[in-house]
């Protein structure tokens, strides 16, 4: 991501987080950039796409986080800790990314939409694990969604 774009993206995460999406608009996200509107154009081609990809990113963030340390694992307990400790830190050191998808994931929108099926998906992977475990009886026979479901709820609230 070339210098522009990322300054782009930092500021536009930061502004969805402190006002909102809808609050936001491209003429403050430029102006605060300090860029053309035509420059914006140029890497994003609406607020939208500059919203997805924020949403995107953090959540190859994640996963990338998540595959690099548990990669190697074999104990499902063992990964479980491991993307426990990433979510702190991811928590700790995006907490705008947090924001952005906690005030958004509630609605129809397609924001909302977006949201929700990112968490979701990794709700998914989390189960999967726990699903894993507990046939390798590394983990007590349990419902498995619900575990990774109030896994990621617990860590966005």
């Amino acid at each position: 991501m070339n210098k522009t774009k990322r300054k782009i993206f930092e500021t536009s995460m930061k502004l969805f987080a402190e006002k909102g999406y809808d609050a936001t608009s491209i003429e403050e996200i430029t102006a605060t950039v300090g860029v053309a509107k035509g420059t914006l154009y140029y890497h994003f081609s609406s607020k939208e796409e500059i919203f997805q990809f924020l949403v995107e990113e953090g959540v190859k963030l994640l996963k990338n986080s998540i595959e690099i340390k548990t990669d190697k694992l074999t104990n499902s307990l063992d990964k479980i800790k491991a993307i426990v400790l990433i979510e702190i830190k991811i928590l700790v050191k995006y907490q705008n990314f947090i924001t952005i998808i906690l005030s958004e994931i509630w609605g129809n929108s397609s924001r909302s939409k977006m949201c929700q099926n990112y968490v979701f998906e990794y709700i998914q992977m989390i189960q999967e694990i726990v699903e894993d475990g507990i046939k390798k009886g590394e983990i007590i026979n349990t419902d498995a969604n619900v575990v990774a479901s109030r896994n990621i709820w617990l860590c966005l609230l």
